[in-house]
C-alpha cells in the first residue's frame, strides 16, 4: 500500500511542527509549508530521524498562487495529497479602538485567507481523485468572543462559515472530500511571545492550556474521522451549550474577567518583535513557555470529542429537558 501524503502549513513551529511529527508517526510522508526556511528545515531533520520523508517549501500562505504552486510541487515530488492541514495563522491582540485596518487586513490574509488558499489548493488536486481530508483550525467555544481578540475571532468565524458552505457543495457534487474543523483550546506554543501585542503587558493563555502534542493528536484524528469537527476536553462541548443558553451571562463575565485572564502582571519590555508581517528569527520549536501548567496527552482532562458524540450529548440533554417539561405539565393538569 502506497504511503499517504500530508501537507501542513505553518509547519516550522508550534502546532504545525507537532502535527508534522504526529502524522509522520501515523505513516504519512509530510510536505512542510511555512515562511521561515530554517525552522522548516529543523522540522524536516526531526522527521528524518524517524524515517519520515518530507519536502520543505518556503511560502507565505497569504499568496494564493504560491500555495497552489506548492500543492502541484508536492503532487509531482512526493505523491497524491490525501490530507491537508491548515495550521498557519497570525493575529494582533488589543482593543478594537487601538487596532488599525492594515494590521487587521494582514491578520485576515494569513489566518482566514491563508486557510482558504490552502483549502482551494487541496481541492484542486483532491478532486482529481474525489477523496481526501482538509483540516482547518477553529477556536474552542470557550475562546470565542474574548475581548482583545477581535482579529482572531473574526478570521475564525469567517473560516467556519466558509467551511460550512463548502461541505454542502461537496455533498451536492458527491465528492468524498471531508472538511474537518478542529476546535482548539489554548495551546502552549511560542506564539504568545511573538504575536503583535498592543496591550502593553505580556500575553498568557486563557483558560485551560494544553501542550501542542494534544492539538497534533486531534489533527491526526481528524485525518481519519468521519466527523465534521473534533473538540478537546468536555468543557468545550458543554461551553457550546452554554453559549446558546447563557450568552448574556457569558458576555458579562468576559467583559469583567476576559482582560486580566489573558495578560500577565508584568509589563512588556519595550517594543517586542512579532510575526504579523515577517517571521520572528530564532530556533523556535513546538512548545511555548507555559509547560508548567499545560495539559498533556496523558492528562485525565484531555478528551477528544467528535461532533457526532457532541450531538448525542446535546440530544440526550434536550430529551431529558423535554421529558421533565412534559411530566411537569401532566402533573399541573391533574385535579
Amino acid at each position: 500500500m502506497a504511503t499517504q501524503i500530508a501537507v501542513i502549513t505553518g509547519a516550522g513551529s508550534g502546532i504545525g511542527r507537532a502535527a508534522a511529527r504526529a502524522l509522520g508517526r501515523a505513516g504519512f510522508d509530510v510536505a512542510l509549508l511555512g515562511r521561515d526556511r530554517e525552522r522548516l528545515d529543523a522540522t524536516a531533520r526531526n522527521l528524518a530521524q524517524h524515517s519520515v520523508r518530507s519536502l520543505v517549501i518556503s511560502v507565505d500562505v497569504a499568496d494564493a498562487q504560491a500555495v497552489q504552486d506548492a500543492a502541484n510541487r508536492v503532487e509531482s515530488e512526493l505523491g497524491p495529497i490525501s490530507v491537508w492541514a491548515n495550521c498557519a495563522g497570525a493575529t494582533v491582540v488589543g482593543q478594537v479602538a487601538a487596532l488599525n485596518a492594515q494590521d487587521i487586513a494582514r491578520a485576515t490574509q494569513v489566518t482566514y485567507l491563508g486557510s482558504v488558499n490552502g483549502t482551494l489548493a487541496a481541492l484542486s488536486v483532491m478532486r482529481r481523485r474525489g477523496q481526501g481530508a482538509i483540516i482547518n483550525l477553529d477556536l474552542a467555544p470557550t475562546l470565542r468572543d474574548l475581548p482583545l481578540q477581535a482579529a482572531e475571532n473574526g478570521s475564525r468565524a469567517a473560516l467556519r462559515g466558509f467551511c460550512s458552505s463548502l461541505r454542502t457543495e461537496l455533498r451536492h457534487d458527491a465528492d468524498h472530500i471531508r472538511i474537518v474543523m478542529v476546535d482548539l483550546p489554548a495551546i502552549n506554543t511560542p506564539h504568545y511571545g511573538w504575536t503583535r501585542n498592543l496591550t502593553g503587558k505580556r500575553l498568557k493563555p486563557f483558560g485551560p492550556v494544553y501542550e501542542p502534542e494534544v492539538a497534533a493528536e486531534a489533527i491526526c484524528r481528524a485525518a481519519f474521522t468521519t466527523s465534521r469537527s473534533i473538540s478537546i476536553g468536555w468543557a468545550n462541548s458543554f461551553a457550546a451549550l452554554w453559549r446558546l443558553a447563557g450568552r448574556s451571562c457569558r458576555e458579562a463575565r468576559l467583559a469583567s474577567h476576559g482582560y486580566k485572564a489573558q495578560m500577565s502582571h508584568d509589563w512588556a519590555e519595550g517594543i517586542q518583535p512579532d510575526d504579523l508581517y515577517n517571521p520572528v528569527p530564532g530556533a523556535y520549536g513546538a512548545e511555548g513557555p507555559f509547560e508548567a501548567k499545560a495539559r498533556r496527552l496523558n492528562s485525565p482532562f484531555t478528551v477528544f470529542v467528535s461532533s457526532s458524540l457532541r450531538a448525542s450529548l446535546f440530544g440526550a440533554l434536550a430529551a431529558m429537558g423535554l421529558s421533565a417539561a412534559y411530566n411537569h405539565i401532566r402533573r399541573s393538569r391533574k385535579p
